[in-house]
């Protein structure tokens, strides 16, 4: 039986490559199943630092398989979307690897994501619209935040294609690169993350997303709770040392 999910690590990251190349990358109920399965795994797993999920070469994925529609509606509940991990949180960086068409509910993992880099292949669009079928992954709260509400309704409600420039110019990729080059790139970015201080990075990336809808007097709150967490971790202080020995000055990262 085809795996639904490939799972490599290098090192500290973790690759996970949606594999159902015949249906296009589509998910199915087993395919949500897995990929919820390897992401809390990731998320429980000390050795991991950094997720990317990708499609591979080809396509990144087409959303949500129709002829599984039903099974699919039946895996979501209040702790968990249709595709299967979609209202989970992971401690943990997240990239998206798009190359291909990145649509409907593939979209929504996109997003599901911190980053996303793609390749000049790469098509995103809503493109359940043409279907009746409802973005249920996240997307209409997910898109607005990263690409804004003027950005997001044109893409939700027009379901129009949006190549891969376009996609960078509105700030849905933060860079496009060569036809070949996508996981190189990938991976060269993960493995950057992957090597900073722990604790901080995760206690900065939390303040972001637990300061989004605050009042500004709350999050600021919020960021200096999280602050004094990371400067009792003892992280800082080794970084003072390391700058004090010449490490990382004009912002390199040696």
């Amino acid at each position: 039986m085809e795996v639904p999910v490939l799972v490599t690590a290098d090192g500290p990251v973790r690759i996970f490559r949606i594999h159902r190349p015949a249906a296009r990358n589509a998910i199915d109920a087993r395919a949500a199943r897995t990929l919820r399965e390897v992401w809390l795994a990731f998320d429980r797993d000390p050795e991991a630092r950094v997720g990317i999920l990708t499609g591979g070469d080809d396509v990144f994925s087409a959303g949500a398989d129709l002829k599984d529609l039903e099974a699919l509606a039946a895996e979501a509940n209040g702790e968990h979307g249709p595709l299967g991990f979609t209202r989970l949180s992971v401690s943990k960086p997240t990239i998206a690897a798009v190359a291909g068409y990145c649509v409907a509910g593939g979209l929504e993992l996109a997003c599901w994501c911190d980053l996303r880099i793609a390749d000049e292949t790469a098509v995103f669009g809503c493109f359940e619209r043409r279907f009746g079928v409802p973005l249920i992954d996240g997307g209409t709260q997910r898109l607005p935040r990263i690409v804004g509400l003027g950005r997001a309704l044109d893409m939700i409600l027009t379901g129009r294609a949006v190549r891969a420039h376009e996609a960078r110019s509105m700030g849905l990729v933060s860079e496009v690169v060569s036809q070949g080059q996508l996981m190189r790139r990938a991976l060269e970015m993960a493995h950057a993350i992957a090597a900073f201080p722990p604790a901080c990075l995760s206690n900065d990336r939390r303040a972001v997303y637990e300061g989004l809808g605050l009042p500004i007097e709350e999050g600021l709150k919020l960021e200096a709770r999280l602050g004094a967490e990371t400067l009792a971790s003892g992280e800082p202080a080794e970084g003072a040392r390391a700058f004090q020995e010449g490490k990382g000055r004009g912002g390199s990262f040696g």
